[in-house]
């Protein structure tokens, strides 16, 4: 298993969401990635989610 950040700010610039979570691949951190930021509503407000060497997996402005 993998590390995986998944980070939210506002639209101020504030770090609303960073953590991390484990997934064997990069599908599956999208996938999880994707799951966590519906469940707490942040999937239109600016994010990403960062493999363990530093790949953007998931990116929205």
């Amino acid at each position: 298993m993998k590390t995986y950040y998944l980070t939210v700010y506002s639209k101020k610039g504030e770090n609303l969401l960073d953590e991390t979570f484990e997934a064997k691949d990069d599908q599956e951190a999208k996938d999880v990635g994707t799951k966590k930021l519906e469940e707490q509503d942040y999937q239109e407000l600016t994010h990403r989610c960062v493999s363990p060497d530093g790949r953007l997996v998931l990116f929205h402005r």
